[in-house]
């Protein structure tokens, strides 16, 4: 298939963006790396009056570290993180999750921004900031404003941005000394959405673990942390954590709810080998 009719306009800026989407009152989109939004198009999922070109706005994109945190411009692509010595040292999570997205031409033109604002509950970029504790930076026609990752995700597709705002930045802690991560995911073909994938954060002495954040993406709507869990690797075992696993998956496509709950403690076994150092 092919895209309904929509008119086209190229951003000179973010205000700009933002005057082009309040002019359209929800009927404009903006086009990042166009990787999802392409899509949604040609199969009429979307029939947006106008796309709104934010390619060309001076100062989307880049990495920064400084002062301990790390900052990632919205438009920055997947193949710049991938490959970023920064990310490496300072965003492990991110550096882990980035081969598993997609295929490298998907990776070459899709971007963080897009990627957390589409909210895809199968996508990694978005549980991977809610384990990170990381920020998201908005900007709009009330001004700017900052959300925490836990809170920017409310549904399926689902977010905290208004119809004339644009995601500008994510920002979280740089990983340091006695900061663990972990990542995996079961995906029937390797660059597949996955069928159930965990990220993973903790604090770590030897086989101890404390500060355990574990977030499950393609299990919901949107990212789910699973707090006992938490506890329970942090305090006795993984086999207590994964008998405390607090989810109920839906049955989808991909997989039946049984299904995927078992795959979660499956992968959970592999994600506390990450943070213990057994892996």
């Amino acid at each position: 298939m092919k895209p309904a009719a929509f008119a086209y306009a190229k951003a000179r800026s973010v205000d700009d963006a933002i005057r082009l989407l309040g002019d359209h009152k929800g009927e404009a989109k903006l086009l990042a790396g166009g990787q999802s939004l392409i899509a949604t198009l040609n199969m009429r999922l979307s029939h947006p009056s106008l796309l709104v070109d934010i390619n060309g706005v001076a100062g989307l994109d880049g990495i920064s570290v400084e002062n301990g945190t790390v900052e990632i411009g919205a438009m920055t692509r997947h193949v710049t993180l991938e490959r970023s010595s920064d990310i490496a040292k300072h965003a492990p999570l991110i550096a882990r999750a980035m081969p598993h997205i997609a295929h490298p031409a998907i990776r070459n033109r899709g971007t963080i921004g897009g990627s957390v604002a589409y909210a895809d509950p199968a996508a990694e970029l978005p549980a991977c900031l809610v384990a990170l504790d990381a920020e998201v930076d908005i900007a709009g026609k009330g001004g700017k404003r900052t959300v925490k990752a836990g809170d920017f995700f409310k549904g399926l597709f689902e977010t905290a941005l208004g119809m004339h705002d644009v995601l500008t930045a994510v920002r979280f802690p740089a990983t340091g000394a006695g900061t663990r991560v972990g990542f995996a995911e079961l995906a029937r073909r390797h660059g597949d959405y996955a069928m159930v994938g965990l990220a993973a954060v903790a604090k770590g002495s030897g086989k101890s673990l404390s500060d355990v954040r574990l977030v499950y993406f393609g299990v919901g709507a949107m990212p789910v942390r699973v707090r006992k869990a938490e506890a329970a690797l942090a305090g006795r075992s993984v086999d207590d954590a994964i008998k405390a696993l607090d989810l109920d998956p839906q049955s989808d496509i991909q997989a039946t709810g049984d299904v995927k709950k078992h795959l979660a403690g499956v992968l959970l076994r592999r994600v506390a080998a990450q943070l213990m150092g057994d892996a």
